[in-house]
């Protein structure tokens, strides 16, 4: 039993170390990758802190990773919940959604954040959670932000 579990031992650090020679790419598409949705949603400087801080790693094409994202398996982690993230809702790709798809996205921010869904509690473990001040900053900043395309929808289905 003992060299069962060497030789499992073993290959698991031999599996670790393998691992390390092949890491999923970078999410690294352009440091300007938000400023559409930036300028159409119009965030205040301190709204637009909160989403850098907290929002555009997962749901941009520019995350800012951190140093233990250079080791595997951690590394492969990380890539999943950033694909997962940019998969339901990617500001990078903000100018391509539809005006109804835009409400919807916004609309879900709001709930993600009420319910305490967003960000993830893997996030917060690590980067901390949103404050209540913050909290209700994003949700008025889009309320706001959603009138627009609500009126918007409201214009042309008439």
């Amino acid at each position: 039993m003992k060299k069962f579990i060497r030789y499992t031992l073993i290959l698991a650090l031999a599996v670790l170390v393998v691992l390390q020679f092949f890491r999923p790419d970078k999410n690294n598409g352009g440091y300007d990758s938000v400023s559409v949705f930036e300028n159409e949603t119009k965030p205040s400087v301190e709204v637009a802190g909160i989403l850098k801080a907290n929002c555009y790693d997962c749901h941009s094409n520019q995350t800012q990773y951190p140093w233990y994202a250079e080791i595997a398996p951690i590394s492969y982690y990380l890539d999943d919940h950033v694909r997962h993230g940019k998969g339901d809702f990617n500001v990078s790709e903000w100018e391509s959604y539809s005006v109804k798809k835009k409400d919807h996205k916004l609309e879900e921010v709001i709930e993600e954040v009420k319910e305490g869904h967003m960000p993830l509690d893997s996030y917060t473990w690590i980067h901390g959670e949103l404050n209540e001040n913050d909290k209700n900053l994003l949700l008025q900043w889009a309320s706001l932000a959603r009138m627009q395309y609500e009126e918007e929808l409201r214009t042309s289905s008439n």
